[in-house]
């Protein structure tokens, strides 16, 4: 099947993706939900902006357990969000503007309320309808084994008949069992469903977490060494074996003109994400190395050479993320002082503090956001931009337990504040009851600061951050060729590397300007000094 756009097979190498968390981007009914109707009614704000694709977080129906990463059925639109003849139309919208979608897909485990599940409930233990998941038993009122989930508390839930079932996330996301070929069949028809309605390629969520050695007795979690994570032979996370699977989905995605395109989520060593980026697998997988790094000119720097390097090892393409819906917003990372442990500053100490200690220097984070961004784009690969960083948003810190909605919070008693902050609904409008997300309220609580950032506000305005943006997309997919960089070194603290055809991309992490060399400068990401750059900035010149 060939797309209604052009035949590119290699259009994600570069592109720059835009990821929607629908729920939070635009609500045409008021019901303070997002959906996929308000999306389409966005479209040419996206246009405007100048983004090659979409990223779709998921949209499929869900109780929500885990922002919509909690899957009742995944060949199907959650009501409240829309109907497959909207996400058909959004499809032709999108298309029409030339810009390409890609959807979540959630493989490693499905909701409790998935047809599957609610089969192996009412079946005995030790039924196929159980099989399709991994049902153990326990010792008594013990499970299986010591194991946490990432939200916290144990990874096994006990069922009315005495079996416990596996669930790294929430209890309300039982793990699948992707040793049983019905499961691996169901996702290949999947894959198969939505390419069919137009969609241009897949993110993969948790993708090295699929295959699982399950062989008992089950070691205690004081017994996994966290370097077994790097060499394959984590009982839990990337094994070998979870490639298999990516070659078929790939034969798959291949009988498409152009191939569908897919990006693994693999929290893995870079080292070992190259192979969920190879040909016969999925083809790219996020580099979350930059999201993770301070701003610091050496961390950057060894990054992006890694990254670069192992991208070019695999025939792949780096990609490159500072913001997404699980970490605070960049712009608000960037304004906290350096986490004093030593580590990156992920700014999760900010928010069980409710936004206040310690105070976030807004000017300043916003300052090297806008240099980050430009820095990105400047980059061979592909950039994937958070809605509303456009804007030069701000996490919500302050939000009130009462309006929290994430897993973590809840399962860990407190101890963490959770995802929300970054989820809260975009500003479109300077006022209104929900800063034009729609003409009801939002899901979940919107700032009195939230006007300043909106649309409204900074649109025609040339020094805006969302004209920034405007400008930086417009000019890098006229200056996009080669995907290589040569480096250009010089003072210490200055990131400086030339593209192709002469496009050069200067940042200054220092505090003291520097002076900028003899070319014609296109864009920057704030004022320049006669002919230096100052510090936490970047320009491009050709």
């Amino acid at each position: 099947m060939t797309s209604p756009q052009t035949a590119d097979p290699d259009w994600w190498r570069q592109a720059v993706v835009y990821q929607i968390y629908p729920r939070s981007f635009a609500d045409s009914d008021g019901d303070g939900v997002g959906d996929l109707q308000g999306i389409i009614s966005r479209v040419p704000y996206l246009i405007d902006l100048g983004i090659d694709a979409v990223w779709l977080s998921p949209f499929y129906p869900s109780a929500l357990a885990d922002g919509g990463y909690d899957v009742d059925d995944y060949r199907n639109v959650d009501p409240r969000l829309g109907t497959l003849d909207d996400f058909g139309q959004l499809v032709e919208a999108l298309h029409a503007a030339n810009i390409k979608l890609i959807v979540d897909i959630v493989p490693n485990h499905t909701s409790d309320r998935h047809v599957w599940f609610q089969e192996a409930l009412a079946a005995e233990p030790g039924t196929a309808a159980r099989d399709r998941y991994i049902f153990r038993d326990g010792d008594g009122e013990q499970p299986p084994s010591d194991w946490d989930s990432i939200f916290g508390g144990s990874a096994w839930a006990q069922t009315p008949d005495g079996q416990w079932y596996l669930h790294l996330f929430a209890a309300e996301q039982p793990d699948l069992n992707w040793a049983h070929p019905e499961v691996r069949e169901d996702f290949l028809t999947t894959l198969r469903f939505w390419s069919d309605r137009g969609v241009d390629g897949f993110r993969v969520d948790v993708a090295h977490a699929l295959v699982k050695d399950l062989t008992e007795p089950f070691k205690s979690k004081t017994e996994l060494p966290r370097m077994s994570e790097s060499n394959g032979v984590h009982p839990l996370f990337d094994r070998d074996g979870v490639h298999e699977i990516y070659r078929e989905w790939r034969t798959v995605l291949n009988e498409y003109d152009p191939p569908r395109s897919a990006v693994a989520e693999a929290f893995v060593p870079a080292a070992r994400r190259a192979r969920y980026a190879s040909a016969d697998g999925l083809g790219q997988a996020f580099n979350f190395d930059l999201l993770q790094a301070d701003w610091d000119y050496d961390k950057f720097r060894q990054v992006i050479e890694e990254n670069l390097a192992l991208a070019g090892q695999n025939g792949s393409s780096s990609t490159w993320v500072f913001s997404n819906h699980d970490v605070v917003r960049h712009a608000t990372r960037y304004g906290l002082p350096k986490d004093p442990t030593g580590g990156w500053q992920d700014g999760k100490a900010w928010l069980l503090s409710n936004g206040t200690e310690p105070t976030v220097d807004v000017e300043l984070g916003l300052r090297r956001a806008r240099a980050a961004v430009l820095l990105m784009l400047a980059l061979p690969g592909s950039a994937y931009l958070y809605q509303g960083e456009e804007l030069g948003l701000q996490e919500v810190g302050e939000l009130p337990a009462a309006n929290l909605q994430d897993p973590a919070y809840f399962r860990s008693k407190g101890a963490e504040k959770g995802r929300d902050g970054c989820r809260v609904p975009i500003p479109w409008t300077v006022g209104g009851l929900s800063f034009g997300f729609g003409t009801g309220g939002a899901h979940l609580l919107q700032p009195k600061w939230f006007g300043q950032y909106s649309v409204e506000a900074q649109d025609g305005v040339a020094e805006s951050t969302l004209s920034l943006y405007r400008k930086a997309l417009a000019v890098r997919r006229g200056l996009q060729t080669a995907n290589e960089l040569e480096w250009n070194d010089g003072v210490e603290w200055v990131l400086h590397f030339t593209r192709p055809g002469g496009w050069q991309s200067i940042t200054n992490f220092g505090e003291a300007p520097v002076e900028l060399p003899d070319a014609a400068v296109v864009l920057s990401s704030g004022p320049l000094e006669g002919a230096k750059l100052p510090g936490d900035t970047t320009a491009w010149l050709i």
